[in-house]
């Protein structure tokens, strides 16, 4: 257990000291994605637009959906969404970083730890704008300002951290079952349903919802909303938060085990 808690220790401390190193390569990642068009990597930014810009149409004019909790449906709607767009993105580009990256795997010197950390680090650079964005749109519907709203760093910061633990986990076990992009698609399709994006948990069964908060992005979703809509701060959730981060640093601690573990298999895979 000592051992344990020493090398998750350790490589949260490795995490920090390369993030000079991982947002160096998080912004090629970013500009090789999408180097050749015309916009370049902005195309990064414009499909989340348009599906926001979509919502609204649909929903805000089209069939004229009444506000929730007091305010416009699409006030409610864009923080729980960017939210899981970060999510969606980074788990689901690190699947196949291994591969993407064969070549630096292969090097001996190289610390390939950070390659599965550059796809989450990529999602956070397109995730800043959309928080800017919120703010933007939050006050160009003359919401008042609150405090409050400064506090969806503390939900992207635990937010990021429980990526990095996925984002391991997922790319060592792909580059042994390369149906493994495939499943965590499909589990990102369910995960979108079971966290509150789009529906009030306020609106379901207490026992639903008392099952649904095992999910720890039932958390960081509805954490984002509340940052915004009601200015509760997330020490108001105590046992809920203290969940969060118990889940998260088992999950941290279980995707650099066996990403460490498997790590002497990469080279003769890839």
């Amino acid at each position: 257990m000592k051992k344990t808690f020493q090398f998750v220790c350790m490589k949260i401390q490795h995490f920090f000291h390369h993030l000079a190193t991982i947002f160096r390569f998080a912004l090629n990642d970013l500009k090789k994605r999408y180097a050749g068009s015309l916009g370049g990597f902005l195309w990064a930014y414009v499909q989340p637009l348009v599906t926001i810009l979509v919502f609204y149409f649909v929903f805000e004019l089209g069939f004229k959906n009444p506000p929730v909790e007091g305010i416009p449906f699409i006030l409610w709607l864009v923080p729980a969404y960017i939210a899981w767009t970060y999510a969606n993105d980074a788990v689901s580009q690190s699947s196949n970083v291994l591969y993407e990256y064969s070549y630096l795997v292969k090097k001996v010197k190289f610390k390939i730890h950070i390659l599965p950390t550059i796809k989450v680090a990529v999602a956070l650079i397109i995730h800043t704008f959309f928080i800017v964005f919120a703010f933007v749109l939050y006050a160009a519907y003359r919401q008042p300002f609150h405090i409050m709203w400064f506090q969806v760093f503390y939900y992207t910061f635990a937010l990021t951290m429980l990526l990095v633990g996925i984002s391991w986990l997922v790319s060592s076990l792909s580059v042994f079952w390369k149906d493994v992009a495939q499943i965590v698609n499909v589990i990102l399709q369910i995960g979108f349903w079971m966290a509150p994006v789009f529906w009030d948990p306020d609106t379901l069964n207490p026992k639903a919802v008392f099952i649904l908060k095992f999910n720890p992005f039932f958390y960081i979703i509805q954490g984002y909303r509340e940052c915004f809509i009601g200015n509760i701060g997330f020490w108001e959730h105590c046992y809920q938060s203290i969940y969060f981060w118990c889940f998260t640093v088992i999950l941290f601690a279980v995707g650099a085990i066996v990403f460490k573990k498997l790590s002497k298999h990469y080279p003769d895979l890839l």
